[in-house]
């Protein structure tokens, strides 16, 4: 078979798909999240410099961790979606700087999926992936996911 004619079939269905195909991505900034799906049933500004209410628990209240964890920030989780959270960080000020997932290694080797994972209306910066051998809280080796909504020079200030 001639090679031009499939090109032109290629490039015709090509040029169509595109007039055809509506700009997602537009869509998807235009669609707000549903409410259950968010962290902050409130997503104004105000509600991402304040620690979350509702089911959402300070870590170091509920596993022997420090109040402000060195590198991420002051913990919050809801304890019914452990182990994979998301866990929210904030700032000595309140400020929320990320999402952290805790994806267990074990279930990522059996191809588990996490799918409806809660997210915050906020713009994210960076994202880092990180194995960690585990920690009290979750004590068997897992992957944190950590959508920062900060620079990452202002995340590299969280050491102290």
């Amino acid at each position: 078979m001639n090679a031009f004619p499939v090109a032109i079939l290629v490039g015709v269905l090509s040029v169509g798909m595109l007039v055809a195909i509506p700009n997602t991505a537009a869509a998807q900034r235009e669609m707000p999240l549903a409410a259950d799906n968010r962290m902050h049933p409130d997503t104004t500004a105000a509600a991402l410099h304040e620690p979350p209410g509702g089911p959402y628990r300070k870590v170091s209240t509920l596993v022997p961790l420090p109040s402000f964890v060195p590198g991420l920030g002051t913990l919050y989780v809801d304890p019914a979606t452990l182990p994979a959270g998301p866990f929210l960080a904030y700032d000595r000020q309140g400020n929320l700087l990320s999402s952290i997932y805790m994806i267990p290694l074990k279930e990522m080797n059996a191809h588990k999926a996490f799918s409806g994972l809660k997210v915050a209306q906020a713009k994210a910066d960076h994202v880092d992936i990180m194995f960690n051998a585990g920690h009290p809280g979750v004590a068997e080796p897992h992957y944190h996911v950590i959508v920062w909504y900060v620079s990452a020079q202002r995340a590299a200030q969280l050491v102290k």
